[in-house]
């Protein structure tokens, strides 16, 4: 009889531990499905799926003679709509390029994540970008290593829905005088 008193305040504490638990529970799921499920951006970004023609136009310095070359891009929607995956192929330099990337929008970061690899490197691109309503792009920034002083690089990316049928990248990196200089503009017409 004297552990009485001890044995209902241990159930009492377990109750309440169950119930705050349980309620600690309720609001990690609900979370969780927010975080899983795609939405608004999600569907933006599957608009993109398809086949697309492109036309580059890049620059080795500010000022200096644009290369020109033209390609494709498919584009696929992975993970029932989470993720919007992109492979490029086309000529850069009078040598073959193939590219791949990824861009999703995460919904805890309230932020489009993006990764992209290619043949012209042995590196991962990460970006992480916004939506602007006023130029109706996501603009994304990030570093790439620049194999000459072995530093990363600033960057951003510009990437403009232009209508239904028609994209526009463009690519900035960040020069030593600290001015973004355009180094790639690529032009998507769907097929």
């Amino acid at each position: 009889m004297k552990h009485l008193p001890l044995m209902t305040a241990f159930i009492c504490l377990c109750m309440v531990t169950y119930h705050g638990y349980s309620q600690d529970n309720d609001a990690a799921q609900k979370a969780w499905m927010a975080y899983k499920t795609p939405g608004d951006m999600h569907k933006m970004l599957a608009s993109d799926v398809g086949e697309w023609k492109t036309e580059s136009t890049s620059w080795m310095e500010p000022g200096g003679a644009p290369a020109k070359s033209t390609g494709s891009c498919t584009n696929r929607m992975l993970l029932d709509g989470r993720f919007l995956e992109t492979h490029h192929t086309s000529t850069m330099m009078g040598m073959p390029f193939e590219g791949w990337g990824t861009i999703g929008y995460d919904n805890s970061k309230k932020m489009f994540v993006s990764s992209w690899i290619d043949n012209f490197g042995t590196s991962l691109m990460y970006m992480e970008g916004t939506w602007d309503d006023a130029q109706k792009a996501i603009v994304s920034k990030g570093k790439f290593p620049d194999p000459m002083s072995g530093k990363d690089t600033e960057m951003k990316e510009v990437y403009k829905i232009i209508d239904n049928n028609s994209r526009i990248m463009e690519m900035y990196v960040t020069g030593p005088d600290g001015k973004d200089f355009k180094v790639m503009e690529l032009k998507h017409t769907r097929k």
